[in-house]
């Protein structure tokens, strides 16, 4: 038996936002639906093939694949906005290629990822003093550092777990990384802490660590999810 249907419109929905992830990613997608759960809005994701390791030849080798990740998303609809989920590469590769590699996969207004949304996110706050803490190896520190500073950013104390593997990022505890994160926060110079990685847990652990050092303290995850959310509601 087949059944006539009628067809719902998406005139009264914002339009959808996509995220790319990367593809040993464990931490993004359970901190964005924390950051979304009070939101309506469509999120779709698409993973990008990436390496078991964080260096600068495998962040990079990642440009290859962004437009056919960016592809993989429904096309039924344009994207508010498409985020790259990946901090590291983003500075290696750059933001502007990452947006150009994007709106050539996939109809989208705005393109953003976590280097980005983290440089507007201090702008919101009004600060330019950074404590900056990072789980890489320093060949991946490098570029990172110095993106931070080309947009403007001081990076005034900075601090490293200097992990090569993603595994073991994805399962550096929210203990260690308020540790650390304190430490670089009490330097009398920094205005507020940014921990870096899209794999590395935070949402558990931003809250005390800013109540400890009475600073704002912001990471790759919250600055995208914020971006995103931002972007979307200025296109609508």
């Amino acid at each position: 038996m087949k059944f006539d249907f009628k067809l719902s419109s998406d005139k009264q929905r914002l339009p959808p936002m996509g995220l790319i992830v990367l593809q040993v990613d464990e931490t993004i997608e359970t901190e964005f639906r924390q950051a979304f759960n009070d939101s309506q809005d469509q999120l779709f994701v698409t993973r990008i093939p990436s390496g078991l390791e964080v260096t600068a030849k495998q962040l990079s080798n990642m440009e290859g694949n962004i437009k056919a990740a960016a592809s993989l998303l429904p096309q039924s609809r344009e994207y508010s906005v498409v985020g790259y989920g990946c901090t590291s590469a983003s500075a290696i590769i750059g933001s502007e290629i990452i947006s150009d590699l994007i709106k050539s996969g996939c109809s989208v207004k705005n393109v953003t990822n976590p280097l980005l949304a983290a440089t507007e996110y201090a702008k919101h706050l009004g600060v330019t003093k950074l404590a900056l803490l990072s789980p890489y190896i320093e060949e991946v520190n490098t570029p990172l550092r110095k993106a931070f500073e080309n947009s403007g950013l001081s990076i005034e104390i900075f601090g490293t777990f200097g992990e090569e593997k993603e595994e073991k990022v994805a399962r550096i505890s929210e203990t260690s990384t308020t540790k650390a994160a304190i430490s670089l926060g009490q330097n009398l110079s920094v205005e507020a802490v940014f921990i870096s990685c899209t794999n590395l847990r935070t949402f558990g652990c931003l809250d005390e660590i800013s109540k400890q050092i009475d600073k704002p303290v912001f990471s790759s995850n919250q600055s995208l999810a914020w971006h995103m959310k931002k972007l979307s509601l200025e296109s609508a």
